[in-house]
């Protein structure tokens, strides 16, 4: 198994802070301006300076300019800002921290291929996936991060998303951190499916252990690999 790769965030007011917004503050920090930030980073000053007022109005002051003066004027970050970044930091450990090797298994024939995806029929059911080449029995790694859960009366219909890929089942078991959770899922076999949900997310949703969820991800985000001989 792979180590389970994703990107942790700060949400506020329906703005989302990202690692994208956290290397412009940083930058901003470094240089000194926001004009040198955005240079250093290879973006607009119009688009950097739209995205920070984007940020202050969900978040608060995190920039203050001086205009003018001898030294032409520049940019600190205040304590808001320095606040956020570390607030950002913490959530990107507890990420790491709850994931470990977050991710399901499952083992499968291919019935169909199309290029590089197939149609693999496992234990829990068909599944749509990646798999470059090979045929019969395969393996098939879900990373947590790209399962989503929602209410089974919630669930968009599959022509209206591009999650082709879903179960119903029912939360096995919560294992909380202090930003993410990773829930465990019964579908119906052995292994639970695995899923990474930030706080917020969990909290809206009412999600529980018993709760009944559908849970979908994408074929693109499920890679698979031939099981070779006695594998």
């Amino acid at each position: 198994m792979t180590r389970a790769q994703f990107d942790a965030y700060i949400r506020a007011d329906g703005v989302t802070l990202d690692a994208g917004d956290v290397g412009l503050l940083r930058a901003v920090d470094r240089e000194g301006s926001l004009n040198a930030a955005a240079s250093e980073l290879g973006r607009s000053y119009a688009h950097a300076q739209r995205r920070v007022v984007e940020l202050e109005e969900a978040f608060g002051s995190l920039v203050e300019r001086q205009r003018g003066g001898s030294g032409g004027g520049g940019s600190t970050l205040t304590g808001t800002a320095e606040d956020l970044l570390a607030a950002f930091e913490r959530t990107r450990t507890g990420f790491e921290g709850v994931a470990g090797v977050a991710e399901t298994v499952l083992a499968g024939s291919i019935t169909r291929r199309d290029g590089e995806l197939v149609t693999v029929d496992t234990d829990a059911g068909l599944v749509r996936a990646l798999v470059p080449d090979g045929e019969g029995r395969v393996q098939l790694s879900i990373r947590a991060d790209a399962v989503t859960l929602t209410h089974p009366d919630d669930t968009p219909v599959p022509e209206h998303t591009s999650a082709r890929n879903r179960f119903a089942g029912t939360i096995r078991g919560i294992e909380p951190g202090e930003r993410i959770a990773r829930i465990a899922v019964d579908i119906g076999i052995d292994d639970p499916l695995l899923a990474l949900v930030t706080r917020d997310s969990r909290e809206k949703l009412g999600l529980g252990v018993g709760s009944d969820v559908v849970a979908s991800f994408k074929a693109t985000a499920t890679r698979g690999t031939p099981v070779r001989g006695d594998e």
